[in-house]
């Protein structure tokens, strides 16, 4: 996917809200959901210059390349923004499992 943005009003229309925006990750070759994260203009950038999902940890407040330690990496095949420009929807080509826990996808306690 490597896309070059090098213009920063590009980039400033998805953070005209706020700082932080969420990132919907799903695969690819299952449309199952895997996680929910968030980004800032330099994971986005990152994500795409490098073609792999980084994001904004909230928790540690700074950047992470998602499977840079496990190596369950998420290639990024395509990228879309909502009608407000304000979520992502990322879809990738995971490599083993998305979840922190193991779990294939973040979305695997059933409520209903």
């Amino acid at each position: 996917m490597k896309t070059e943005i090098t213009q920063t009003e590009n980039i400033e229309k998805y953070f005209a809200k706020a700082e932080l925006v969420p990132a919907i990750v799903q695969e690819k070759s299952t449309g199952q959901v895997l996680m929910l994260a968030y980004m800032n203009r330099e994971s986005l950038q990152k994500t795409l210059q490098t073609g792999y999902t980084w994001f904004y940890s909230r928790s540690r407040q700074e950047l992470w390349n998602k499977g840079a330690t496990s190596g369950h990496l998420q290639k990024v095949l395509q990228m879309y923004s909502d009608c407000d420009d304000d979520t992502f929807l990322v879809i990738v080509e995971q490599t083993g499992a998305a979840c922190h826990t193991g779990e294939h996808s973040c979305f695997f306690k059933k409520i209903v």
